[in-house]
């Protein structure tokens, strides 16, 4: 890892991803720490930051669109019978600490802070880690405790009214290409038939690269996925799909997420194999 803001992971010497820790973004972006670039192992690029479709749209990270009331996504926010809207209600994420450091992961302190009061505080986990000559693994773990005296929901446009849009939590801007991605479960393929779904895995596979996400944990397994191909490739776990996220005083809401990147077009067997390969018991 080398620089102070803007470490950089590598997997056998190779590297595959640079963390942003203290990003200068305008407001409306909701400011937080992201991964990008992210590649393959032969050097292809897999994520895009601030795409013109959408600017807040930032690599790999955590982004939550409403905590009681506050953007932590970016952009508008959708409001119940009225649609999207432009609100000046956004929050940041603030770097505080790398506890750990190393060339491979770190674990990372963050806040959670808006209008002038710290919402959550974040434990963030990486690491890279190398499965084969052609794929590695990102293993992406985020801990949010809430430190307000009061109890705190997370939500998303959906619970907020807009129905298919329950984005919020771990999320990934892919890259864009000429043609969308397919995108494939155990038991099913194409966006409509994964998007808001419950599946073990899910891979997206561009036209030379593949991404395969994987719960790691039984709680977030049970988060549907989000999923976009053709308005825009992105892949997300969602917090808050039919009902708001309650976090207690004190209380920590912990996700894991690992995700397979590798050369190649992957098919179902193939990203099942990778998948066991990365995922510890």
């Amino acid at each position: 890892m080398t620089g102070a803001d803007s470490p950089v992971l590598r997997v056998a010497g190779r590297p595959v991803a640079r963390y942003v820790t203290r990003p200068e973004l305008p407001a409306r972006c909701s400011p937080r720490p992201y991964l990008h670039p992210v590649t393959t192992l032969t050097g292809t690029a897999v994520t895009e930051f601030a795409p013109a479709d959408h600017t807040h749209h930032l690599g790999v990270g955590v982004a939550v669109p409403d905590v009681e009331g506050h953007n932590f996504w970016g952009g508008r926010t959708f409001v119940r019978d009225q649609g999207p809207t432009e609100l000046d209600n956004h929050g940041a994420q603030r770097h505080t600490s790398f506890p750990l450091r190393d060339s491979d992961g770190f674990v990372e302190e963050l806040r959670w802070v808006a209008a002038g009061a710290e919402l959550l505080r974040e434990r963030r986990t990486v690491a890279a880690t190398p499965l084969t000559d052609r794929a590695w693994a990102l293993d992406f773990t985020f801990s949010l405790t809430n430190v307000t005296p009061g109890a705190l929901t997370i939500g998303s446009p959906a619970t907020n009214g807009r129905p298919g849009a329950a984005y919020g939590g771990f999320f990934w801007r892919a890259r864009k290409e000429d043609a969308a991605p397919d995108v494939l479960t155990p038991d099913a393929e194409s966006e409509a038939a994964v998007h808001g779904r419950r599946a073990d895995w899910l891979a997206l596979v561009g036209s030379t690269w593949s991404l395969v996400f994987a719960g790691a944990t039984e709680r977030t397994r049970r988060d549907p996925w989000f999923v976009r191909t053709e308005e825009y490739p992105g892949v997300g776990s969602s917090l808050a799909h039919d009902t708001r996220l309650a976090v207690a005083p004190g209380d920590t809401a912990v996700r894991r997420i690992v995700t397979v990147v590798a050369d190649g077009r992957l098919d179902a067997p193939g990203a099942a194999a990778l998948v066991r390969k990365a995922v510890s018991p």
